[in-house]
């Protein structure tokens, strides 16, 4: 330093002190920046050890960003589900595995396979189906579906008719015990049938047969009596056994008529089981557009038996109403068709006539059509359901009568009136609430139900 003054002594005074400060001052900076850049160079090392430090840390971050991004939907390519651990404490990602899976295979056509892989799968055994277990019904339905098969429609309808069994034999039990035939007997025995709805023509009729049959030594033989009764019974319901509804045309359209509170709606739902359990193809149509509570019903029914079903808005047109399921039924190659109509009563004129146009308007839809009338009558209302069945067939010509509810009235004598008086085949007769309780009218059968003896009814 004090060479350096030295040298600048030769400067006179005030030059030689500012050049010395110049001199000083430049010295110092130039310390400055030798200093700073070799301190800077160490500072930025750490920070690129902490970065090659944590590299794993790092592309932790990367694969859990990309597996936060939506899979790209590729069949050919597989799934990758990344396994992400909980994080520490610390707030550091240890490591992350990512599990793979694999795609399930798609089946190749056998169009794009070598022949090489075709035959090493045929040589490969085909796994065992894996056995499907279902959910078991209830125990009380088990049962019920096990005691159903064992009960015939013969014991049905002889349990069903109890009623109608003990209504007209048990009263004739009581005729009979005096042990002979005379004219008080006989007059007892018209009290009997005709308050059991078997009508007084019919009963007349039955009394004048019976008296030239009884003749002789059988004129006092009581058995004799009941045998020759149940002769002349089945002769009548013979007369009146009706073949059951075949569908030689499809669609075979099927028109159901009836008051009220028959159970037309239910008979209309066994019906459509009876005919799909014989393996026909059933539609069916609901042409009560009055009543909205008559269509779902119908619907409900249609739904359990699994027809098909056709309905319209409420207040349409009925015949309109027909007129398109008709149309429906042909489109859907179906082979029986049952219209429902209105419920109404038989003394209103013009309530009849709208069943006239009905069965009109379906006449134009398909040539011949309906190919069935069925009035369906209930059985409980004795002698009111001849009446009906008269006016309603002055209507619409019914083909076939469905009497209904048997099995809870003592008046299933009203059935021999029916057939005796009215020149209408009985074609469905009904015993219960289940689907199987409609069947066929077989006379010999419901004959041997209702003289049974009450000790054999179970």
């Amino acid at each position: 330093m004090q060479n350096f003054l030295q040298l600048l002594e030769p400067l006179g005074s005030p030059y030689s002190d500012l050049a010395a400060v110049a001199i000083l001052t430049i010295a110092l900076y130039l310390i400055v920046l030798i200093i700073t850049s070799l301190f800077g160079k160490r500072e930025e090392k750490p920070v690129d050890a902490e970065v090659e430090a944590k590299p794993d840390e790092v592309k932790a971050k990367t694969q859990v960003d990309e597996v936060a991004a939506p899979e790209i939907e590729d069949e050919f390519k597989s799934s990758v589900e990344p396994q992400i651990i909980e994080e520490t404490k610390d707030a550091a990602v240890s490591e992350v595995k990512p599990t793979v899976e694999k795609a399930p295979q798609k089946e190749v056509p056998d169009a794009f396979k070598s022949p090489e892989v075709k035959e090493a799968e045929k040589s490969v055994e085909p796994e065992p189906p894996k056995e499907v277990k279902t959910k078991e019904p209830p125990l009380q339905e088990q049962a019920a579906e096990i005691r159903e098969p064992k009960e015939s429609f013969f014991s049905k309808l002889t349990s069903g008719l109890s009623k109608t069994q003990q209504g007209i034999f048990g009263r004739l039990g009581t005729v009979f015990t005096g042990g002979k035939i005379d004219d008080n007997m006989w007059d007892e025995f018209e009290e009997v049938l005709i308050t059991s709805d078997i009508g007084v023509a019919t009963t007349m009729k039955l009394r004048e047969k019976l008296s030239l049959k009884l003749t002789g030594d059988s004129s006092s033989n009581i058995d004799g009596l009941k045998n020759a009764l149940k002769e002349e019974v089945l002769e009548i319901l013979k007369k009146a056994e009706g073949s059951p509804s075949n569908p030689n045309e499809k669609p075979n359209v099927m028109m159901v008529a009836g008051v009220n509170g028959v159970g037309k709606t239910t008979t209309i739902g066994k019906l459509a089981n009876l005919f799909s359990s014989e393996g026909n193809k059933v539609m069916v149509a609901a042409a009560d557009t009055f009543r909205a509570a008559a269509v779902e019903q119908l619907e409900v029914w249609a739904n359990r038996v699994g027809s098909d079903f056709l309905k319209g808005k409420t207040g349409a047109d009925p015949s309109a109403v027909a007129f398109d399921a008709v149309e429906a039924s042909k489109a859907r190659g179906v082979d029986i068709l049952i219209v429902d109509t209105a419920g109404r009563l038989h003394t209103k004129s013009n309530l009849m006539d709208e069943l006239k146009k009905l069965r009109r308007v379906i006449g134009k839809a398909q040539e011949g059509a309906p190919h069935e009338t069925l009035l369906v009558l209930d059985a409980t209302t004795g002698q009111n359901a001849v009446q009906q069945a008269k006016l309603f067939n002055e209507a619409i010509e019914v083909t076939g009568i469905v009497l209904t509810k048997l099995d809870g009235t003592a008046k299933g004598g009203v059935i021999i009136t029916i057939a005796d008086e009215l020149n209408i085949p009985v074609k469905y007769i009904g015993v219960g609430e289940g689907l199987n309780d409609l069947r066929d009218f077989k006379a010999e059968e419901f004959v041997e139900a209702l003289f049974m003896s009450e000790n054999t009814i179970h």
